[in-house]
């Protein structure tokens, strides 16, 4: 990514300030596991967040959450929201995947919606703690039947994402039309 990258994306973020505000990906909801009075405290990533109603959603069932993306103009509307739904245990990190340092062992869910860079898989998976999850949903191939520019690059070969977690204990592997899923676990 690069600066051209963030100007793209906030003049992007800007256009649509006016559009209501996202839902989170229906897979949290039957994929985050509850956390509710296990006296413990645990950890979040939503990567390149975008507006971050996942990672808020995240903040809201207790989690401590990171949302990351390169657009300030994304997190700052992100961070209205959680302002205005009195969530305070949420960070914003703008931050260039490029530069993406992750810490081992670090999260307990990592979410990642409709964004692909192959090589960060490696950094997701050893950022994951042991027993914790990745959730990820991005576009496959079948994609370029619906828009004809669609990069190839950013696009998931059919059982592509499954692999990168063939190892774990995967709960979830769905290739449904244009969007490809997976959740798994990270074996203990």
């Amino acid at each position: 990514m690069s600066a051209k990258d963030r100007v793209r994306w906030d003049a992007i973020y800007r256009e649509t300030a006016n559009f209501p505000y996202p839902y989170p990906d229906p897979l949290l909801f039957q994929y985050v596991p509850p956390i509710h009075g296990i006296g413990r405290t645990f950890r979040a990533l939503d990567l390149a967040c975008g507006l971050g109603q996942n990672g808020l959603w995240l903040a809201a069932q207790d989690y401590v959450v990171d949302l990351m993306d390169i657009s300030r103009m994304a997190l700052t509307r992100a961070q209205d929201q959680a302002v205005e739904r009195g969530l305070r245990n949420v960070n914003f990190i703008q931050v260039d995947i490029d530069e993406l340092k992750l810490d081992a062992n670090t999260y307990d869910v990592v979410c990642v919606v409709r964004f692909l860079r192959r090589e960060l898989f490696p950094m997701l998976r050893g950022a994951i703690k042991p027993g914790g999850r990745i959730i990820y949903e991005s576009f496959n191939t079948r994609c370029a039947n619906l828009v004809s520019d669609a990069p190839r690059d950013f696009l998931l070969g059919q059982g592509e994402l499954a692999g990168y977690f063939g190892d774990w204990r995967v709960l979830r592997n769905s290739e449904v039309e244009h969007v490809s899923q997976v959740v798994a676990i990270k074996p203990e």
